[in-house]
């Protein structure tokens, strides 16, 4: 691994290199004056921040206005350190005092170019996304400015491993590290961009939307992963038997994630289930669709519970989409009985006119209709059918509606609802 390295060279060079620079007193005297400056900017930072708070809150601005400037407010220690540097070199550095001052230049540099990176790149709203490529960018310039970034690259070339025919460096690793994660965040923000431009299209349906999403997104992903395994200078093809293994115990252990992504994917071509369905699954499960993903379908309830049911369920059991095609005209029926007394064809009128006014939900278009369905054992029994189209809504608390009109109206008419009554006769036993 070390091979192409001479460590003694490398070992007294680098110390060569801080003994010149470092160990001088004229360096120590700029060293003070660089934590004098950073001393004082701290204090100047805490005494103007709570204020500097209250005044972003209280700004009329949009908030993403809010959440920059809170970020530029923790560049405030390094922008009055780089003022008070510069001030101090340009005494120094003064007809009066000739001060070496490349030193305290080199430090302003970096600091200047820290400012100027984090605000640079303030745009990218992931914090972690954020400070790496910060970091990243300011290592590279801080080793440029210091001019020792080809030693640098020269050393993390030098160490590297052979794989057959082929040799993997620090420096092509590191390059191939940066690449891939720079260009898998280029993937996901080109997605995102191009995910709002679609669901913006009214030309396609919803379903149509969803899929057509997932395919930019896992193309601009997939191909982000080939272009940044290349940068690195990997071959790809060495992968081919490692691949091959892998994709054998991918295909074994995550059987069932497979299967839902494909069965997600099916679900979406057939469009017979879409992101505002209404739907009942087997287990009793009743609510809407609220997001169709890769592995799982989000279907919300009317007690506002997310239920996540896998992709695959779907396919595999019995499902009932109340709104399919697009139509959401749903008929719900009420089965209730009366006593033998009253007229049939009275109890069917007071019916259908107790559904049609029990809710504004109800459909007066297909308006309520009652059928004699069975002359029971102790009523005359019927069933109450109507319709909604709005069944995301709820529909207990329609039966419920129309089952209370129901009993108004009887209780109006008075119409008996009769229930079973059985005699009980007692046998005195002869003594």
């Amino acid at each position: 691994m070390f091979e192409n390295i001479d460590i003694e060279k490398y070992s007294e060079s680098i110390a060569n290199w801080f003994r010149g620079i470092f160990w001088v007193p004229n360096t120590v005297y700029q060293g003070l004056i660089i934590v004098g400056a950073f001393l004082t900017a701290t204090v100047v930072s805490r005494l103007i921040r709570k204020r500097l708070i209250e005044t972003i809150d209280r700004s009329n601005i949009p908030a993403q206005a809010k959440r920059a400037l809170n970020n530029f407010r923790n560049l405030i220690v390094p922008l009055i350190t780089l003022v008070l540097v510069f001030i101090v070199t340009r005494i120094t550095s003064s007809e009066m005092v000739k001060m070496d001052v490349a030193f305290s230049e080199g430090v302003m540099k970096l600091l200047l170019a820290w400012i100027i990176i984090r605000m640079t790149l303030e745009f990218i709203a992931n914090g972690f996304v954020r400070n790496f490529f910060v970091v990243s960018i300011w290592a590279v310039a801080a080793l440029s400015i210091f001019g020792v970034l080809d030693e640098t690259s020269a050393v993390l070339d030098a160490v590297g491993v052979n794989l057959g025919e082929f040799r993997l460096s620090a420096l092509a690793l590191i390059k191939g590290v940066l690449a891939l994660f720079i260009l898998l965040y280029l993937a996901i923000f080109v997605s995102s961009i191009a995910e709002r431009r679609v669901f913006q299209t009214q030309g396609l349906t919803r379903s149509s939307q969803v899929l057509i999403a997932k395919i930019i997104r896992i193309t601009l992903v997939v191909f982000a992963l080939l272009i940044g395994i290349a940068s690195a200078g990997i071959d790809l093809s060495i992968f081919a038997i490692f691949g091959g293994a892998v994709g054998l115990g991918i295909g074994f252990g995550l059987q069932k994630g497979v299967s839902n992504l494909f069965s997600g994917i099916l679900l979406l071509l057939d469009k017979s289930i879409e992101p505002g369905d209404v739907l009942e699954m087997e287990n009793g499960t009743f609510g809407w669709v609220q997001h169709m993903g890769a592995r799982y379908t989000e279907v919300v309830t009317r007690d506002n519970k997310s239920f996540l049911i896998p992709n695959e369920d779907f396919i595999t059991q019995r499902v009932v989409n109340w709104s399919h095609h697009g139509n959401k005209l749903i008929r719900l029926e009420v089965e209730f009985g009366v006593h033998y007394c009253h007229n049939p064809h009275e109890i069917k009128r007071i019916a259908e006119e107790a559904a049609l006014n029990a809710h504004e939900r109800i459909c007066h278009d297909t308006e309520p209709i009652c059928h004699l369905v069975e002359f029971g054992e102790s009523s005359i029994n019927f069933k109450l059918r109507f319709c909604i189209k709005d069944a995301e809504k709820g529909v207990t608390n329609i039966r419920s509606a129309v089952m209370l009109a129901l009993w108004d109206a009887f209780q109006e008419h008075h119409i008996k609802i009769p229930y079973p009554q059985r005699e009980i006769s007692v046998t005195e036993r002869p003594s």
